[in-house]
């Protein structure tokens, strides 16, 4: 078994301000899951923090692009310099989120290294860009199509290694049924999408299994799982910026997990959105880090 390094990654320069003057509380998450004891649970080694910079969107405007984008820019490149050492140490980084930009600095560094896929667990496919919404400014909304080379060069073509991820390496899991605005878009790229209707009528673990061994190709490195904490029913996980109701429950979400960490070509997760803000009694906190220890190969680790 790789050893597990836990990094926190509390960034949030890719969320919109939640009210005027306030700054989104998803930069908790990583200090939430610590408490809940996950660095320990997950037998992981320390990797420590990257250390964002301050959230502070200027005198942005709508029209003017991507909102923090240096900051964003600064930031994927430490965090990919991070991910990159322990990938190549042979180690499994576990990183902390954060909102859903962070997924570019594990991009970033796969990249650097090779050829690599993403299995991507969301609610929604983040893949808004200047081709098909005039809303652009938010990263942790735009970061699957930021990934696959489409808007601002700033962020696309980071050290000339645009794309971060080819069309063809990206398998999104767990969009609301009811959203439908990217569906016909990446129906045409050939981005396969599995909604949470799908994955019930799949079976969790069979589809898990399936596109990990679709992974396991000469082409390809090996893989990432970022994971979205709004992929989660609101009925359990109310604590994300945008609880769409009809999402996965927590045994299916475990369900979906464990085939793909558990692949030897999986070589990292990312976790985001979860805002301890948003959870004053903490049991949404609780409840994730429940499944993201359960979903690691071993013991299930549900308190």
């Amino acid at each position: 078994m790789r050893t597990r390094v836990v990094l926190d990654a509390p960034s949030n320069l890719g969320l919109r301000p939640p009210a005027p003057g306030t700054v989104p509380g998803c930069y908790k998450l990583a200090g939430a899951l610590r408490e809940q004891r996950i660095v320990q649970r997950l037998g992981a080694l320390e990797g420590g923090v990257v250390v964002p910079p301050r959230y502070d969107r200027g005198d942005w405007q709508e029209g003017d692009g991507v909102f923090n984008a240096a900051a964003l820019a600064g930031y994927t490149v430490k965090l990919a310099d991070r991910i990159e050492r322990h990938v190549r140490a042979g180690e499994f980084p576990v990183v902390l989120g954060g909102d859903c930009s962070i997924q570019l600095g594990a991009s970033l560094a796969l990249r650097r290294l090779g050829r690599y896929g993403l299995a991507a667990v969301d609610a929604s496919a983040d893949f808004r860009h200047p081709g098909n919404s005039e809303r652009i400014g938010a990263a942790g909304g735009e970061e699957m199509a930021l990934a696959t080379g489409r808007g601002q060069d700033d962020l696309t073509n980071l050290e000339g290694l645009k794309p971060y991820l080819r069309d063809e390496d990206v398998r999104l899991f767990g969009n609301r049924d009811a959203f439908e605005d990217d569906r016909g878009e990446l129906a045409a790229l050939k981005i396969p999408v599995v909604t949470v209707g799908g994955i019930r009528e799949w079976g969790a673990d069979a589809l898990a299994r399936a596109t990990a061994q679709a992974f396991e190709i000469p082409e390809l490195d090996g893989f990432w799982v970022h994971l979205d904490a709004d992929v989660l029913d609101p009925s359990v996980m109310p604590a994300v910026d945008s609880p769409d109701p009809d999402g996965l429950l927590p045994d299916e979400l475990v369900a979906l997990l464990r085939p793909l960490l558990g692949s030897a070509h999986c070589v990292g997760l990312n976790v985001t959105i979860y805002d301890p803000d948003l959870d004053p009694d903490g049991s949404a906190g609780a409840l994730l880090a429940d499944i993201v220890v359960s979903a690691f190969p071993g013991p299930a680790a549900f308190a």
